[in-house]
């Protein structure tokens, strides 16, 4: 079974979803994603190019182009085809050899009478994002052009911030419903969050909002600073110091952040936490305390491989997080939060914190015990190491104040 002709099946009978074509034998493009896509009344291949640079570039093959559908194959070492019915993956050695997974399964698929359309998207249509590209606080931040044009280069950023912001569109019937909200974004960076933040509850919902970004860069949370008050938002201001020792002033409704480093996700949570936040949303970044002190002869056959091992404690980490959120009164999930193909840190940490939540109950006291036999079981019984690994308790130094 030939892949071009499964490729042209899915796409005539309406089953194509996409095509992504990588490892590509030039230099200059890092991977092609095709979707059909209607265009003045009829259905066209849409090419999406990402180079090294940065740029994408945008292409229409028509269907009748087989010469240049086979070109974009043969540039590239390997393809695959996503479908409603089933998928399939083309592979090019070096030295030219081909190899079809699953493409005689997908054939008979995808003859199959009946199957299961997809909804073609028309180039005319807006996508519906929470945001758009042309709001001025995104044009500030050199997101997008005086035209409201999202840049190429800031593209995956922009569907970062949407999603995030879709996120806490679904945290909302965890948050008050009334009066002023209070937000705080933890280990801010740029702060491209907390900008998308402010303006989805203070100009898109119509909230009263309180927002602090907090980070440990100073010529950065002055440049946030500065954009804020070119804004005209009052509510929005930017503190210079260490979360640890960053002082609230009282409850938090709502604590976010976005690719704290390392350990900073647990001090994102501990105070998170302490403050009584109804919504914590977390996306890790780095996760290398555990994968210096993974002590667990258990678990010795997937730690003696340097990359399974990252990948263990990775999912380890974040699920010894959730435990603790669980163990302090929060219904806890771990979330995609974009595209893996975009960026590996796509792992998004959500609290809800439960109001009939008793933490002196057997229950409570039960999820402590679970959380504490898991880090034992990770680390062993070194207290120093799993402490390192604890949300951290609070301290005698002084704290920041907002």
């Amino acid at each position: 079974m030939d892949f071009l002709l499964l490729l042209l099946t899915a796409f005539g009978n309406g089953t194509l979803v996409k095509a992504v074509f990588s490892k590509p034998t030039g230099k200059t493009a890092l991977r092609t994603v095709v979707t059909p896509r209607a265009v003045g009344g009829g259905t066209v291949f849409q090419a999406e190019t990402f180079r090294a640079d940065g740029k994408a570039i945008h292409e229409n093959i028509p269907p009748e182009d087989a010469d240049r559908l086979r070109a974009l194959i043969s540039a590239h070492g390997q393809a695959n085809l996503i479908t409603s019915v089933g998928s399939c993956e083309l592979r090019t050695s070096k030295s030219g050899k081909t190899a079809l997974l699953g493409g005689e399964k997908l054939a008979r698929a995808l003859s199959a009478e009946a199957p299961p359309r997809v909804e073609i998207a028309a180039n005319n249509r807006r996508k519906a994002h929470i945001l758009q590209g042309d709001e001025p606080f995104l044009r500030l931040l050199d997101v997008s052009d005086a035209n409201g044009r999202v840049h190429d280069k800031k593209q995956a950023k922009f569907r970062q911030i949407n999603r995030f912001l879709e996120l806490i569109r679904d945290c909302l019937p965890a948050l008050p419903q009334a009066g002023e909200l209070r937000v705080c974004d933890l280990c801010c960076g740029k702060s491209y969050l907390s900008f998308a933040a402010y303006h989805y509850f203070a100009n898109v919902l119509g909230r009263t909002v309180r927002m602090t970004g907090v980070d440990l860069k100073p010529d950065v949370i002055d440049r946030c600073n500065l954009a804020a008050r070119a804004l005209g938002w009052g509510g929005l201001e930017f503190l210079c110091g260490d979360v640890s020792r960053y002082d609230a002033g009282g409850h938090v409704h709502l604590v976010i952040s976005l690719h704290a480093c390392d350990t900073a996700t647990d001090l994102v949570l501990s105070r998170a936490v302490r403050w009584g936040a109804d919504a914590i949303l977390s996306t890790p970044c780095c996760h290398h305390e555990l994968n210096h002190t993974l002590n667990c002869p258990a678990l010795g056959f997937i730690g003696a491989h340097s990359m399974l091992r990252q990948k263990l404690c990775d999912a380890a980490t974040d699920a010894l997080r959730l435990k603790y959120l669980e163990a302090s009164g929060y219904s806890v999930a771990a979330l995609e939060l974009i595209d893996p193909e975009e960026t590996p840190k796509n792992i998004l940490l959500r609290g809800l914190r439960d109001r009939s939540f008793d933490p002196q109950s057997d229950r409570a006291r039960r999820l402590w015990a679970e959380y504490e036999t898991a880090k034992r079981f990770l680390v062993g019984e070194n207290a120093h190491v799993q402490e390192a690994l604890s949300p951290q308790t609070e301290t005698e130094q002084p704290r920041l104040s907002s």
